[in-house]
């Protein structure tokens, strides 16, 4: 396993994160328990959750099974860097969402107690508020970081100026401010190179992009179609159907390269300078074990400027659309 340096701080995490949104909706609780233990095993201690994450009707549901997990003793939590994150309505009360202190501090505890732990290495704000000032909000971080219940603080989902707003604010109050951004990053939506990376790597964050293969269109979608295993459905078909040509063109040269798709966009990933560890979410123990192979995927220039051609991208903000 290859380990990392998240952002400027010293906090060191494997090149892939494991992301386990899945676990509870999709993936029964014994199944996730052996791909928490797998990931584990290969080196992978950088575990992503939220306190959403468990649908509609069960959220905590998610960090519950984490939370069980740890239980069971053999130095889990010790060997893992525990990310979740605040902001999602938990329940029809008006304070139970967003980043108000109020929130932060109660379901901060909240998903200590469910995540059966006395800290979180990364708290993350799922969202940006936009009715809660920042110095309120670095105030509750302030005092939990006090309490020893956080470690580090991380964002997902900002454009570049909150990013901003988020550090200098920061900066006034002479604290840490953010480590790392969760951004949706991959080949085929490139939007975070406008701005958002460029935010990051002034202000020295760690990126995590999330939806890596793009809701599988990045996954070999034209392939299983082809065989019959899976047809996309609804957005995914949409999206499908808009960049068909582009994903043939993918698919054709990943084989040309002895690859199989999900592994090359993974391993493209992997050769940003910005990037720290994208998020894999597996279902099963066969999308994991797929997903550890790009590691070992070494990407030269030119197989690097295919995939641009074929997925053109952007160059920061304004040059992309000025001079």
């Amino acid at each position: 396993m290859q380990y990392s340096q998240l952002g400027r701080s010293g906090l060191k995490v494997s090149r892939l994160c494991l992301g386990t949104m899945n676990f509870g909706p999709q993936t029964e609780e014994p199944a996730a328990h052996a791909i928490m233990d797998s990931a584990l095993d290969a080196g992978i201690n950088f575990f992503d959750t939220a306190n959403v994450y468990g649908g509609s009707k069960a959220r905590g549901w998610t960090e519950e099974i984490v939370g069980r997990w740890f239980a069971k003793g053999g130095e889990r939590r010790e060997r893992t860097v525990l990310a979740t994150k605040v902001y999602g309505t938990m329940s029809d009360r008006p304070n139970d969402s967003r980043l108000s202190a109020l929130n932060i501090r109660r379901a901060l505890d909240a998903s200590l107690k469910r995540l059966g732990t006395d800290y979180i290495d990364l708290y993350q704000f799922h969202h940006v508020d936009r009715d809660t000032p920042w110095e309120e909000i670095w105030q509750a971080v302030d005092v939990a970081v006090q309490q020893g219940k956080i470690l580090y603080s991380g964002s997902s989902n900002f454009a570049g100026w909150h990013l901003a707003l988020a550090q200098e604010a920061a900066a006034r109050r002479h604290t840490n401010g953010l480590v790392s951004e969760q951004s949706i990053y991959n080949l085929l939506t490139r939007n975070a190179e406008l701005e958002v990376i460029p935010a990051a790597q002034h202000y020295g964050l760690g990126l995590l992009p999330w939806s890596p293969l793009n809701g599988g269109l990045l996954g070999g979608v034209l392939k299983k179609e082809e065989a019959g295993v899976r047809r996309a459905e609804g957005r995914s078909l949409e999206a499908l159907t808009k960049h068909r040509n582009q994903i043939r063109r993918y698919e054709d040269f990943a084989d040309e390269l002895g690859q199989e798709p999900g592994v090359l966009a993974l391993a493209w990933l992997l050769h940003q300078p910005a990037v720290t560890a994208p998020i894999v979410g597996p279902r099963t123990q066969e999308q994991l074990d797929t997903a550890l192979q790009a590691l070992s995927v070494a990407l030269d220039a030119e197989a690097l400027k295919r995939l641009d051609a074929i997925f053109p991208g952007h160059r920061p903000a304004p040059e992309d659309y000025a001079w």
